[in-house]
Parts: C-alpha cells; sequence; structure tokens
C-alpha cells in the first residue's frame, strides 16, 4: 500500500508535468555530457600513447570543453524552470491557505485551533527549498549513476550483472529503511508543531504567566515538550545513522566491485589503459552520486513530511456550497424553523431538540433564555456556521439549503462577543473589502458616534488598527464591528451582546436605530440590557425547549 505523504508528492508532481519534463530532457543531456569526459579522456590517452600532437587531440580537447560547458548551461536552465515552480508552489499554497481558512466547517474547527492551522504553512517553504535538490541534484545523481552502469556495460557484460546487482541493493535499502525514516519524520514534525503552539499560547496569555512566573509551570511544560521532541529527533537520526552505514557498505561494495573487475579485464587484455582510465572515472562519477543521493535522503523526507502537514489543511473538510436560490425580496428577511435538531459530535443530549419557531420579516426579536439554553448556538445555526441534524429551516419559504450560501451571507450582518478585529486599517475593518463610499462610512460612524474617534486619529479612517484592536476602547471596538454590520445594508441581523461596553444613553440611542421599524431589517439578538425587550416585537423564549 502506498504511503500517504508519497501519494502527495506525486500528486503535486503531476501539477508541474510539463516544466518536469523540461527539467528532465535537461538532466539527461546533462548526464550524457558528463560521460563525454571520461571517453574524451580515454581517447586522448590513447592518443598520448602515440607520442604524437595531433589536431585530433587538440579537438577531443576541445570537445570535452565544450562538454563541460553546456553541462553548465543545462543546470542553469534547470535553475530558472525550478525557481518558476518555487514561485508558483508558493502563490499556490497563499491563496490556498486564504481560500480554506474561513471555509473549513466549524465543526471541525472546534476541534482544533485554527491559528495553528497557519503554522503549516511554514513547510512552504520547506518544499521550496528540498524541491531544487530533488529535482535537479536528485534527478542528476540517478541518471548519472545509471548512465554510468549503462556505459560500464558496454566495456564488458560483467559489468551488466554488477550493475543490476548494484541497483537491486539500492532499492532494498530504500525499501527496507524509508517508511521508518519518514514515520520519525512526521512524529518528530509533530512535537515541533506542538512547541509552536504552546508558545504561542504563553504570548497570548503572557500576562497570566508573568503574573504566575514562580510556578515555572509555562517552562515545566514547554520542557516536556522539547524533551518528546528531542527523543522523536535522536530516533529519526537514528534511522539517518542507519541508511548512512548502509551507504558506506553499498560505496564500498560498488567501488571494490567496479575496481576488482575493471582490473581483471586489463590484466585479461579485454580493456585498455585509456579504456581503464575511463572506467575509473565513470567509477568516480557514479560513487560521487550515490553519496549525493545519500545527502538528499533527509531533504526527501523533510520534503514529504512538509507535504502531509501542508495536506492535513487542505484535507480539512470545506462548507458545502450546493445551492442555487438567492435573495430577491427587498424586505428583511423572513424566517421559519420546524422541529430543527442540534448536538455536538460525541454527546448524548441535543443541545436544539425539536425547536420550531417562525419570524416575520422586519421583525426584531430577542432571544432569551438560561445559560446553556442553547442562545449562541441558534444563532450561530441561523448564521450558517452550523448545519441543523433534523428538522426544516427556510429562509423566505426556502430551504437554507437550497441557497447560494456566498450568496446569501452578502444579506447577513454578524456579530459575535469574540473579537473580529484583525490588523489594517479602520476603513478595511468596516468594509470587508466591499466598495462602499467615503460618504456612506461618514454617515454609519456619524450615527454610532464614534466620529471624534476617527477625527483624532493620525490618517482618519485610514488609520492603522493593531491586531485585536489592542490599543482600542473596547466600546470603539463593538461600534467597529456594528458598523461593519450595517454598512453593506443587510436583511438579516444576527448580534450576541453587541454593546456590551458602550455607555448606557449611547447604547440606547443606537438600539433605537436598529430596532427602529423604518430600518427594513430582522433583527435576531441576544443580550441582557433592558431596554433590547423594550424595542423588541418578539421574544423567543429557549428555556423550554431542550
Amino acid at each position: 500500500m502506498e504511503i500517504r505523504p508519497i501519494r502527495r508528492f506525486w500528486s503535486l508532481l503531476k501539477i508541474y508535468k510539463y516544466e518536469l519534463r523540461r527539467i528532465y530532457t535537461y538532466a539527461i543531456f546533462n548526464g550524457f555530457v558528463n560521460l563525454t569526459l571520461p571517453l574524451g579522456i580515454q581517447a586522448i590517452i590513447n592518443y598520448i600513447q602515440i607520442g604524437e600532437l595531433t589536431s585530433s587531440w587538440i579537438i577531443l580537447v576541445c570537445f570535452v570543453l565544450i562538454g563541460i560547458a553546456f553541462s553548465g548551461i543545462f543546470q542553469v536552465l534547470q535553475l530558472r524552470i525550478v525557481e518558476n515552480i518555487q514561485q508558483d508552489l508558493f502563490t499556490r499554497s497563499s491563496l490556498e491557505f486564504a481560500y480554506r481558512i474561513p471555509k473549513i466547517t466549524f465543526l471541525q474547527l472546534d476541534k482544533i485551533h485554527a491559528p495553528e492551522l497557519v503554522n503549516r504553512f511554514f513547510d512552504t517553504l520547506t518544499i521550496q527549498k528540498g524541491l531544487p535538490k530533488i529535482l535537479i541534484d536528485f534527478s542528476l545523481a540517478i541518471f548519472q549513476i545509471v548512465f554510468g552502469l549503462i556505459l560500464l556495460a558496454v566495456y564488458s557484460p560483467y559489468f551488466i550483472i554488477l550493475g543490476l546487482s548494484l541497483v537491486l541493493i539500492l532499492w532494498l535499502i530504500f525499501k527496507v529503511t524509508g517508511p521508518q525514516g519518514l514515520t520519525t519524520s512526521l512524529k518528530e514534525s509533530k512535537y515541533k508543531y506542538q512547541l509552536v503552539h504552546w508558545l504561542e499560547e504563553v504570548a497570548r496569555v503572557n500576562r497570566s504567566f508573568k503574573l504566575h512566573a514562580s510556578s515555572k509551570f509555562h517552562l515545566n511544560k514547554t520542557d516536556e515538550i522539547v524533551e518528546n521532541y528531542l527523543n522523536s529527533r535522536e530516533k529519526h537520526f537514528q534511522v539517518l545513522i542507519n541508511q548512512f552505514r548502509l551507504f558506506i557498505g553499498f560505496k564500498v561494495f560498488l567501488a571494490a566491485g567496479l575496481l576488482v573487475l575493471g582490473g581483471y579485464l586489463v590484466f585479461q587484455e579485454q580493456m585498455n589503459i585509456g579504456q581503464f582510465v575511463a572506467a575509473e572515472i565513470i567509477i568516480i562519477l557514479i560513487i560521487n552520486s550515490v553519496e549525493k543521493v545519500l545527502r538528499i535522503i533527509d531533504t526527501i523526507y523533510d520534503v514529504l513530511t512538509a507535504l502531509e502537514k501542508i495536506g492535513y489543511v487542505t484535507d480539512l473538510e470545506l462548507d458545502k456550497n450546493n445551492g442555487t436560490a438567492a435573495i430577491s425580496n427587498p424586505n428583511g428577511l423572513a424566517i421559519k424553523a420546524t422541529d430543527i435538531q442540534f448536538g455536538f459530535p460525541g454527546e448524548r443530549k441535543k443541545v436544539i431538540d425539536e425547536l420550531s419557531f417562525e419570524i416575520k420579516p422586519n421583525e426584531k426579536v430577542l432571544l432569551n433564555g438560561k445559560s446553556g439554553s442553547g442562545k449562541t448556538l441558534l444563532l450561530q445555526i441561523l448564521a450558517g456556521i452550523h448545519q441543523i441534524e433534523d428538522g426544516e429551516l427556510a429562509i423566505n419559504g426556502i430551504p437554507f439549503t437550497n441557497y447560494h450560501r456566498d450568496e446569501l451571507y452578502q444579506h447577513f450582518g454578524v456579530s459575535f462577543p469574540t473579537n473580529q478585529i484583525f490588523e489594517g486599517t479602520l476603513r478595511e475593518n468596516i468594509t470587508l473589502g466591499r466598495t462602499v463610499s467615503d460618504k456612506e462610512i461618514l454617515e454609519v460612524i456619524k450615527i454610532l458616534n464614534f466620529n471624534n474617534y476617527v477625527i483624532h486619529q493620525p490618517k482618519g479612517i485610514d488609520s492603522l488598527v493593531d491586531s485585536g484592536g489592542r490599543r482600542l476602547p473596547r466600546s470603539i471596538i463593538q461600534k467597529l464591528l456594528i458598523a461593519r454590520l450595517i454598512i453593506g445594508k443587510p436583511k438579516l441581523l444576527l448580534m450576541e451582546d453587541p454593546l456590551q461596553f458602550v455607555e448606557e444613553d449611547e447604547k440606547r440611542r443606537i438600539i433605537d436605530y436598529l430596532m427602529s421599524n423604518e430600518r427594513k431589517w430582522t433583527v435576531i439578538v441576544i443580550s441582557d440590557f433592558y431596554y433590547w425587550s423594550e424595542k423588541c416585537t418578539q421574544v423567543l423564549n429557549l428555556n423550554n425547549t431542550n
């Protein structure tokens, strides 16, 4: 059965079939050209034995020098192609990560830490560095071994038997030790990522570790992970050492077999001195090629491990987007749920069990219920983050799954307590790339009453914001998120504690705006602030639904 990382490697190479054909064409020519050196030297020695300086001798010398020059040219052409592959690979990987991460199903993201997935992108650099060695150095070394053995076979059929024996031994070494080396490399990489993830956690909650540094918990846990990494690294190194020992034995056997056989053929007068010298040069080229293969083995493990790590991200299931329906009604969205159910995998009790409700267009709804009743989860289901297990959920009378997901999301405005501010300008954090005029942005900023804050920023709405809004007041962060919601004129607002840190007078004024009947959008909100219930047209209580 084929090992999965190797299958990924072949899949990667299929993308660059045209480039690889050119690389290997140059490698074959390079292999042939490199063999002109021993053949030319053989002929030169034969002319030297004659004892005369002839024009043929000079032509042969020039022929050898031209061969060396062509060898260099072929290598330059290969490097250009591989550089193009490296740049394309980096671009593909960047866009693949950027495209996939927002679309990974949330049930899978609940099991893992999303930022830890992004660390795997750096394995793209490992692949970039490893590909030139595999595609150029490794392939050239293999071709030189094969062509060298073929050329030696021309001198004597005995070299054919020796060559086949050497190829068989080389294949057995890879067959026996290869899977073990890949397994230890994957395990070593696992602890490497675990260490990086833990260090990120230390950085994320650095205030807690600063205040409790005396316990040395962060150091002890780091030491534990490092110890596991070093043990795994040592096991991987032992595999490499064993492979190195086998290759040393293989190299000694190769050199002994070729030298002894070559010397025997000279003594039996089946080869002349020129052929023997040429054969020795070929033997040296073969031995050097074997050493090159040995040095690249560790790089091959690194590349295969990197492909497996990146593959973990690309294997994660994405949100399905098979629907074709679109929103055409200018009013707010109508929502109807009939006996919907949802529970997390591995948990017996359903968080939402046979819940039914109906929300009319432009209604303003407050979700109510005790902790654990499923308010937040229901909001996430309505936002399309989670999919119901049973029942029917319809928007404007059409089942949710019948809609084209990306088109439907254009009509949603969603705000959760988790901080969604990213490093960028105020404008970028509000528009998220949508085409919105400065006039519209300033109108929304004025409605939410943080225009004075924007005016005092160095570049106004083009001022930079730190990741997570670290230096922003919490009230400004919440206003920014509300601005992001309403700037796109959505037909459905889904909010959880959207104004928790805003002062009461401003909070009431913003609620008046959001819950006004003049706003042609449907609102569903979770909040303990009393004024929401005064302005809503329906209270949906989840206490008795599960």
